[in-house]
């Protein structure tokens, strides 16, 4: 064995001397660092070390044994590699290990290196300097601040809320790309199709043809695309343009920059990034690393690692990378407090599997690459865990224990008192705290603003007892789409895409939807804004919620399929309640809240998905009648409409004064004063969300129930009710507004539409490769199809699939320029049938209709501004029904388009007027010719294929709709049944 030398052997000496002086009883010791220092040193206050992997080695003969406190001066500590902690390295209790800045905010972390340039001017402003031989640049700060990668189209930081604050469709078109010599290297950054995140790719050229080649888009777990405009590309040499960007070619060791005209270049700090990760604690559950705590420091420098966020959790929309400016896993009794998270790359602190009683306080977190704090655990701790979202379980095969399997995920930890905003610098799935696979977190007194996406984020129910409290969120959901201030998913080991499934094993089993959410998470006494989502968004399958004191001031609540979620005593400030797709007898409750608009339903409620309680709501709402809209229901029976008397909304008390009728529901006033940080220090720079003005009537001044609204009569397709996709049914069908869709409902077993295998809530987007964005364009492709098969692109539980439709009715349609020149759709030599009409026509007798002749006129027309008007005939006996057509004059060049829904019905008695009476009426089909040019006369007709027929009928109604924006109705010349 090699002897340590002479002078080694004194220097530990010294250390032992100066840490525990002869004779001393005291149990604590002193190392000391700073930039200046010797590791050579012994570590005391008149020679401290130089490096805190030095204090480290100090530290670890005493852990546990005495308590060490290592005082880390002021300045800027460059790492030269991460700072690793061990088990060995540990505390306890009695003696923990605490390493502090000698000030707060004084000792810098950097995980980056100086350069010490010469710069030359190039040309267009642009400097140029040499490198040292394989340095590498991610990232460039200059007198403190992150520079950007040349890239196109150009930042623009007025754009807050434009993907990437500036985009471009040719973002790396083959026009685009021709003027660059050679891209590898480059990055192409990329909303999601749906804007639910982003993508990122790295570029490797261009082939023969000249068009770009890269390599990524893993980075979001629900994968579609990069959205077709919202592009840009960076770190190109050509793109360097604007001031603060920089391009560095490494073959050539050259570095290019464009500085701004107040940067002394020649004065000028400027560093580099080296490491991903500053510091890490690497333990296990069986060898945890406990009590040390990380106080006052800055922490900069770390690389960004947006091409390495491939791990997707648990059939969340996320995916994430496990490390960060500071990386723990298996870990007791950690602290991170007072700390500041400077322009980190990636995620500033993740907590990895195995985590205990983990604090981070007091700290300000700003301009991270990804996200604030992640608690994510091991999804081997996780029963029956899937990761796709388009993954099921066999609920009859399942694991029915409750909760997790192993003891590797955080749990009883918390993020308090922290200052955390510019959050998805670089990346565009992120958030100010990350929950996930994780237990009773706590999220406790933080201001969180200015993301790209969620405030805070709790990915899975698994398995709850979380506490967020007294938070300050807003300005989130900026660049993205669909998501909310607080967002949750819980598609935990009970939750299918196909939710009937679910429907069946949870009617069964009740416990089901809790054997992961196993314990209660609680929002409580925050204030949420979010102008481009919902306030607080608990999304699929999430379950187990208590919401209770809360102010929302935009957004609103919204609660999709999950099962007992409690809300009370919340405001919602120009919004209201928004339920999505609820589960039969779910048992949510909503009660005792200030809503200001009516409940936004999608999909639902039902007879069976109305939950327990949405009841005892004050409404103060424009529309009087907003508590009524879901009455049928029982809902809102016991609700109030009122002004609530709050103090003082301008300034943001919306407490409510003696007299209110919030009372009289139950509402509880709550202190409006303690949303946010608390830290003074933090607190004197934390911004607050823009106060709302509260709006008390429509914008014309008219209340609601004085607004006229135009009747749209139910459109029906193979028998089914569909349906354009409006306001929160976007969301509820998972797809973006720009492709919209067609909405199935009402599909009966019998209906041509169930035979030919579509399903209730099916989402029709393309008829024959044509896009159908609404009702009127998949009308208008289902007319042109004649009688065609049909090839049709359908959303199914927010998965995509194709179906081939060849039987059912079809819609064939003729237009001509005289009225003797049909030949597709003549005129019938000898009419049956006996015509009448709800409401009176003018201009022409009703028997005109059937008399087998059409002229250049109004015919019996409904007046302007008659919506569902109805033209019936009386066939005077049942009889099969193979097709039904309409004829029309274009009379002043508008009257010749059709809009109508054909019924039958086979009573023998007249059958009323009411035509969504099912017992005595079957709707048809409907037809919508308005996209279609009309000539002088034109034909309509809903037909059965061959050898089919539409059904067996004595009575055929036309149901009719204004085709003008004047509300001018079709002038309908002929009416026939064959």
């Amino acid at each position: 064995m090699n002897k340590p030398s002479i002078p080694t052997i004194l220097t530990l000496a010294g250390v032992i001397c100066a840490l525990c002086p002869m004779g001393s009883s005291s149990s604590a010791a002193d190392i000391y660092v700073t930039p200046t220092g010797n590791d050579a040193d012994v570590g005391t206050q008149a020679s401290p070390v130089a490096t805190l992997e030095r204090a480290k080695q100090l530290a670890r003969p005493l852990a546990g044994k005495e308590s060490v406190t290592v005082h880390v001066g002021d300045g800027i500590h460059y790492l030269p590699s991460t700072l690793v902690f061990s088990p060995a390295d540990s505390g306890t209790a009695e003696h923990p290990v605490v390493y502090t800045a000698t000030n707060e905010g004084g000792a810098v972390l950097s995980g980056g290196s100086r350069l010490e340039l010469q710069w030359q001017p190039f040309r267009d402003g642009i400097f140029m300097a040499k490198t040292a031989a394989g340095l590498e640049i991610d990232q460039l700060f200059v007198n403190g601040s992150n520079q950007r990668m040349a890239r196109y189209p150009n930042f623009d930081a007025s754009k807050k809320t434009e993907a990437y604050q500036g985009f471009a469709a040719d973002a790396f078109s083959k026009e685009r790309a021709a003027g660059w010599v050679d891209p590898a290297g480059g990055f192409i950054h990329a909303m999601h199709r749906s804007r639910w995140g982003g993508y990122h790719y790295q570029i490797s050229g261009k082939n023969d043809e000249g068009e770009v080649t890269f390599e990524g888009g893993w980075q979001n777990n629900r994968p579609s695309g990069m959205h077709r405009d919202f592009r840009m590309v960076e770190n190109i040499f050509e793109e360097l343009d604007a001031a603060g960007e920089w391009y560095h070619d490494a073959d050539q060791q050259t570095l290019y920059y464009k500085p701004d005209s107040n940067i002394d270049l020649n004065a000028a700090v400027v560093e580099v990034v080296r490491l991903r990760h500053l510091i890490e604690f690497q333990g296990t559950a069986d060898a945890p690393i406990k009590f040390i705590t990380l106080k006052g420091f800055v922490v900069r420098h770390a690389a960004r690692t947006f091409m390495d966020t491939k791990e997707p959790l648990l059939r969340s929309d996320w995916a994430i990378y496990r490390g960060g400016a500071i990386f723990l896993t298996g870990t007791e009794d950690i602290q991170i407090l007072d700390s500041e998270f400077d322009q980190v790359g990636g995620n500033a602190v993740i907590f990895s599997n195995y985590n205990r009683r983990a604090v981070v306080k007091g700290c300000h977190i700003h301009d991270a690459g990804a996200s604030g704090v992640c608690f994510v655990g091991d999804p081997n701790a996780v029963r029956n865990p899937l990761f796709g979202y388009g993954q099921k379980n066999d609920l009859n095969k399942i694991d029915r224990t409750p909760g997790p399997q192993t003891n590797n995920y955080p749990a009883d930890s918390e993020v308090a008192d922290c200052l955390i905003h510019g959050i998805g610098r670089v990346e565009r799935q992120p958030t100010g705290v990350l929950i996930e696979m994780s237990a009773r977190i706590t999220v406790r007194d933080c201001s969180i603003y200015d993301c790209a996406r969620a405030g805070i984020n709790i990915g899975d129910g698994a398995w709850g007892g979380h506490l967020i409290e007294r938070c300050d969120v807003f300005d989130t959901v900026q660049e993205t789409h669909d998501h909310g201030s607080f967002n949750s998913w819980g598609r935990d080991r009970f939750w299918r895409s196909d939710r009937d499934a679910t429907q069946v094993a949870v009617d069964n089993d009740p416990n089901l939807p809790f054997l992961d959410a196993v314990e209660t998470t609680v929002i409580r006494n925050s204030r949420w804004r979010c102008d481009h989502g919902w306030d607080i968004d608990l999304d699929d399958g999430s379950t187990n919620y208590d919401i209770y004191n809360n102010l929302m001031l935009s957004g609103g609540l919204k609660l999709r399929e999950g099962f007992r979620r409690r809300a009370w005593n919340n405001i919602t400030i120009n919004n209201g309640f928004h339920p999505h797709v609820w589960y039969d007898n779910s048992g949510d409750e909503v009660y005792a809240n200030i809503f200001m608009m009516a409940a936004r339903g999608a999909r639902m409620p039902t007879d069976k998905a109305k939950g327990k309680r949405v009841d005892g709501n004050l409404f103060y709402s424009p529309d009087p009648n907003a508590k009524d809209k879901y009455a049928k229901f029982g809902w809102e029976a016991n609700s109030v409409v009122g002004d609530p008397l709050f103090v003082a909304p301008e300034s943001g008390d919306f407490r409510v004064r003696e007299g209110s009728p919030a009372f009289k529901i139950g509402f509880e006033n709550f202190p409006m004063d303690q949303f946010g940080v608390k830290k003074p220090s933090l607190k004197a720079i934390a911004k607050t969300p823009v106060i709302p003005q509260l709006i008390t009537q429509n914008p014309d001044g008219r209340r609601e129930a004085e607004r006229m609204n135009p009747i749209d009569i139910p459109t029906y397709w193979l028998g089914a009710k569909i349906h354009s996709l409006t306001g929160e049914e976007f969301s509820a069908f998972g797809v973006r507004k720009e492709d919209g869709g067609v909405a199935l409902s009402e599909v009966g077993a019998k209906t041509a539409a169930a035979q030919a295998g579509l399903q209730e809530n099916d989402l029709v987007q393309a008829i024959n490769a044509t896009p159908v964005k609404d009702v009127s364009q998949f009308l208008s492709s289902y007319c042109a199809a004649g009688d065609a098969p049909l090839t049709l692109k359908i959303i199914r539980n927010q998965e995509p699939m194709t179906l081939n439709v060849t039987s059912g009715v079809y819609v064939l349609v003729e237009s001509i320029d005289a009225g003797d020149q049909f030949s597709h759709l003549p005129l019938p030599k000898s009419p049956e049938g006996r015509v009448s009409a709800n409401d009176a026509p003018k201009n022409n007798p009703l028997h005109l209709l059937v008399d087998g002749e059409i002229t250049d006129g109004y015919g019996p027309v409904f007046g302007n501004g008659v919506y569902a008007g109805v033209y019936r005939i009386d066939l005077g006996q049942s009889k099969p029904v193979s097709a039904i057509t309409s004829w029309s004059a274009n009379y002043g060049k508008v009257r010749g388009a059709q809009k109508l829904t054909i019924y039958g019905s086979n009573s023998d008695r007249d059958p009323g007027w009411d035509l969504s009476n099912r017992k005595r009426f079957t709707p048809l089909g409907t037809i919508d010719t308005t996209s279609m040019n009309a000539k002088a006369f034109n034909a309509a007709s809903l037909r059965a294929r061959t050898g089919e027929a539409l059904g067996t009928y004595r009575w055929i109604s036309w149901q009719t709709n204004p085709v003008t924006d004047k509300a001018e109705n079709t002038a309908f010349q002929e009416l026939s049944v064959e």
